[in-house]
């Protein structure tokens, strides 16, 4: 630092004095002894630069800085632990002199603007909330532009931002929506049941490939798993829910199961895209029925087919009635639906009571029914009112409503029908800013205010009628009722969103299908495979949640949650099929916690090749919350190279012998080099994967693709000079400093759980989150409700 760069901070501070909690302390010396001479001129350290430091807390930039200083002093990251250290009395009172300046400026900034910003329903929570609000399933999500996010999530208010576009497309899903939940249609016969067998199927009539066993029983049984003679049965004709039975049998497999999957939904070419129902295990000779429940579209349809069984073309050269391989026996398959317990239909019923419908057809529907009124005034204001109450999630106004009652009265005046007239109040209902936004003021947050905060953060979709009548009742407002609240939340099949959103962007499981394995370098990856990796995730989050479990496992644990397909993954026992179980971990796993899951381990890598800086920076991002700073201009990627002839070892050695680039790899590398025991895919290697140099690789008689490449090496050593030989040590490290991670943790699930990010001066808030969890094991269900109790999520 220069004489000038001295003299200019300095000045800055100049009559700067510590409050009385730092003894009238000036605090230049605390600076320029330990900050300074690595913050200034003109290659700062971390390009963080203090030269021009002063103690206008009012500027914003200027303020940032001041949280900057505050956080790295505040989590022990500043000064390095390679300098001295300065007192920690001393440390402490320049931390709280900060905070006591930064607290002053914000006050009156929360007062007016409160911590969170005004944030509208992303597009999970826009579908989820139509659902719940008018009882209908609808794919509005897809619809709709894609979220922007911000630290780490898509629900920050300050990246969810309105366009004229995103307005159109909420009308036109508004519309979609309402169609969908009012019907118009005269009540139909009762749900038919309908039962066939695979001869119906056009895969099994059309074949020309020997690859289907008719027998006398009518039954037929597969033995391929080539997708193209996959059974495709039904062609749905009415939108619904349907109950689906699937009688079938494993046969020929040494009293083994076999396993096949069953897709719903698609439409063939250019219709609805297909989804995964699940798989399942047909038990050995003895048939089982299998049943699932799922809503359908027209003209879609369901689709069998085994798994892990041979070509068609390999089964069709023997001929299905010689082959003596495994396979699946399908006895019959049954449909009943569409299921309407009522009529009209619940979703109907939730907007237009018990009102009648009469004769209204259109051009192609002469049966066409329509809603009527003898009092259209009176019952649209009724019927507006409760839709909005609901669908803003609170008490509504006569003058609230009055613009939506207006809107219907001008419908009705240019001879619109009352029922149309009602949608056109209902879809300005639904779009209007008070629907598509989470309204909070400053401050303490009432009770309907809290009741929204809480099941978009639990549930991501409003309020149930048990929340919302109790938030109205100011019922939220006891400790006790409001904890009861959150078990009751937790327990309820919709906290299935909680699982698949939170850990769907603080672990990446978003990206599962980001990348897609080389077949050449990964022959054994399969569709099973990763939706057994994802599955795995959301049940151990789930189990740590339901038996209240310490968040430790998080880092590692002795179980984990298994089914056979990633067990054989694993290398762990000899099961086989779809069902999972709790395992407990052997010794030697190298598994246990989610930095060895094969989700984790798939979303960080790309399709071919692991990088150490990748998953290093994941590391430090989702686990340890001390996210690195992108890289400097003009720095090329580290790409490894997978023929094998230089490993991306020797690759970041040579990386780092620039200076810019080794203050940060000195922290990413080592997280990365403990996980390069593990492949693209999460299995367990002692050696890399070639495309051209290496040993021959032979498994069970078959030569592969690929070949044996150089040995990993996955050890390294800390900043702090702690050094670890594999991921097992690497882990326990962790562990030694459990409060890093759990002020990770508690940090993303505030975000997560208010829409607003974590300032400086909110962690000491932080750290009475973290102590009392501390107290209590780090149990992860207590966590959520100290998250809940604390003043960060009941504040704006």
């Amino acid at each position: 630092m220069s004489p000038r760069q001295t003299a200019v901070f300095v000045l800055a501070l100049a009559g700067t004095q510590f409050g009385s909690d730092a003894s009238g302390a000036d605090m230049r010396p605390f600076f320029e002894q330990h900050c300074v001479k690595c913050h200034s001129g003109d290659e700062p350290k971390g390009d963080v630069v203090l030269d021009n430091l002063t103690a206008n807390f009012a500027e914003k930039a200027n303020r940032e800085l001041w949280e900057r200083i505050l956080e790295q002093l505040e989590t022990g990251a500043m000064p390095p632990k390679a300098k001295p250290r300065p007192p920690a009395q001393e440390q402490r009172a320049v931390c709280d002199w900060i905070i006591a300046q930064v607290t002053a400026v914000k006050a009156k900034l929360r007062e007016t603007e409160g911590r969170v910003v005004l944030r509208r329903l992303n597009r999970n929570e826009y579908e989820n909330t139509v659902r719940d609000l008018l009882g209908v399933e609808v794919k509005l999500k897809d619809a709709l532009p894609q979220d922007s996010s911000a630290n780490g999530f898509d629900n920050v208010g300050d990246a969810l931002h309105t366009s004229s576009f995103l307005m159109e497309r909420y009308i036109e899903a508004a519309q979609l929506a309402l169609d969908q939940a009012i019907v118009n249609t005269p009540q139909p016969p009762k749900s038919e049941t309908k039962q066939v067998t695979l001869h119906d199927a056009h895969q099994v009539r059309s074949s020309t490939e020997k690859v289907f066993r008719k027998r006398e029983d009518k039954s037929v049984v597969m033995f391929s798993s080539s997708k193209w003679v996959a059974a495709t049965l039904f062609y749905i004709k009415d939108r619904g829910r349907y109950r689906f039975s699937i009688s079938a049998s494993g046969v020929q497999n040494a009293g083994k199961p076999v396993t096949f999957s069953v897709n719903s939904g698609g439409g063939g070419m250019g219709g609805p895209k297909a989804h995964l129902v699940g798989y399942f295990d047909a038990p050995a000779e003895k048939s089982k029925v299998f049943e699932f429940f799922d809503h359908m579209e027209p003209k879609t349809s369901i689709t069998i087919l085994p798994y892990d069984l041979p070509s068609a073309q390999s089964v069709s050269k023997i001929g299905a009635e010689s082959y003596d391989g495994p396979g699946v026996a399908v006895d019959w398959v049954e449909i009943e639906g569409p299921l309407n317990e009522t009529w009209p239909p619940e979703s109907h019923r939730r907007i237009f009571g018990d009102l009648k419908q009469k004769s209204a057809p259109i051009f192609n529907q002469s049966t066409r029914v329509e809603v009527v009124s003898d009092d259209p005034a009176k019952d649209a204001a009724r019927i507006l009112t409760a839709f909005a109450r609901r669908a803003f999630r609170r008490p509504v106004t006569d003058a609230e409503v009055k613009p939506f009652v207006a809107l219907v009265a001008k419908r009705m005046e240019e001879k619109s029908s009352f029922e149309q007239a009602v949608r056109a109040g209902l879809a300005g209902i639904m779009t209007s800013p008070e629907f598509l936004f989470l309204r909070e003021t400053p401050g303490k947050l009432n009770n309907t205010a809290l009741a929204s905060r809480l099941s978009y953060f639990l549930w991501s979709s409003m309020p149930d009628d048990e929340l919302l009548a109790l938030a109205e009742k100011g019922g939220l407002g006891d400790a006790a009722t409001l904890h009861a609240q959150v078990e009751r939340m937790l327990k309820d099949p919709k906290a299935a969103a909680f699982t698949e959103n939170f850990t769907g962007q603080w672990l990446g499981m978003r990206d599962i299908d980001f990348t897609e394995p080389g077949a050449r370098l990964y022959p054994e990856f399969d569709d099973m495979l990763k939706a057994s990796m994802l599955r795995e995730t959301h049940l151990f989050f789930e189990e740590l949640i339901r038996h209240d479990l310490s968040i430790t496992n998080f880092l590692a644990s002795d179980f984990s949650m298994l089914n056979g397909r990633l067990a054989k993954h694993y290398g762990i026992g000899n099961a086989s099929g779809w069902d999972f179980q709790k395992v407990s971990l052997p010794a030697g796993s190298h598994r246990g916690g989610v930095l060895t899951m094969a989700s984790v381990l798939k979303v960080t890598a790309n399709g071919t090749s692991t990088s150490p800086v990748t998953r290093g920076a994941w590391v430090l991002d989702r686990i340890l919350g001390t996210p690195p700073k992108p890289p400097p201009p003009n720095v090329g990627a580290i790409e490894p190279d997978i023929r094998g002839a230089t490993t991306i070892r020797e690759q970041l050695a040579k990386h780092r012998q620039t200076e810019s680039c080794a203050s940060c790899h000195t922290n990413i590398d080592p997280p990365g080099f403990a996980l390069e025991s593990f492949d693209v895919i999460g299995g367990w290697r002692e050696n890399y994967r070639s495309t051209g140099n290496g040993k021959p690789v032979t498994i069970d008689g078959k030569k592969m693709q690929y070949f044996e490449g150089r040995k990993i090496d996955p050890s390294d050593v800390l900043p702090d000079g702690r050094k670890f030989a594999n991921i097992d040590e690497f882990k326990k490290l962790l562990l030694a400093d459990t409060d890093q991670f759990s002020r990770a943790l508690t940090t993303k699930l505030i975000v997560y759980a208010t829409g607003g990010a974590v300032e400086a001066t909110d962690q000491r808030q932080i750290t009475e989150i973290v102590a009392k969890a501390r107290a209590k094991n780090f149990g992860f269900r207590t966590l959520i409700h100290e998250v809940i109790a604390s003043e960060l999520f009941g504040k704006k």
